[in-house]
């Protein structure tokens, strides 16, 4: 980076004698300008970590750290906003609340996830049975047209990477609304 400034000059920290060597200053110059950058990051290191402030090309490494599989089309504000929010989307992974929130994040609320159900429990062995199909199945409902295939490729490889490995899912494209 030109003319980046050290805010620790290393010459100003040698003993005087050296402070009035040209060679010495010349070597300590340089490792200045090799060190800068390292203290500007260091400075700022905080932005690097703020997915909301972080650049561009350091999102893939933020993603890796924190857990979240980023796809490559996304935008950079989903992709942010998916960071962002990781702790929340590891805590409601693989639950239908959770699903949604990943459908949400990359469809702009264009799929709806559809539970089997058949989730209960009780303290007594006698308990009621759970309301639902007793085989786990995943569904999601997109308008048909909403989406184009791309980003119905995109969705299905979305949805192996975020729904429980054991439940079945599949994609249905329904001709009304969602609701």
């Amino acid at each position: 980076m030109p003319d980046l400034a050290t805010p620790f000059p290393l010459a100003g920290l040698m003993p005087a004698v050296f402070q009035e060597d040209p060679a010495t200053c010349l070597l300590t110059g340089a490792l200045d300008d090799v060190l800068a950058p390292v203290f500007a990051v260091l400075d700022c290191l905080d932005a690097y970590l703020d997915p909301r402030l972080a650049p561009e090309d350091f999102l893939d490494w933020l993603a890796a750290w924190v857990g979240i599989a980023l796809h490559g089309d996304w935008s950079t504000e989903t992709r942010r906003a998916a960071i962002g929010h990781a702790v929340e989307l590891h805590r409601v992974r693989g639950t239908r609340a959770g699903l949604q929130w990943h459908l949400d994040l990359l469809t702009d609320g264009r799929a709806r996830v559809v539970d089997s159900g058949g989730v209960a429990w009780s303290s007594s062995p006698d308990g009621a049975r759970p309301v639902g199909s007793g085989h786990p199945v995943l569904l999601v409902r997109v308008v048909r047209g909403t989406m184009t295939d791309h980003e119905l490729a995109e969705l299905e490889d979305v949805l192996g990477q975020v729904k429980p490995a054991h439940v079945p899912h599949r994609v249905e494209l329904v001709e009304s609304t969602l609701d």
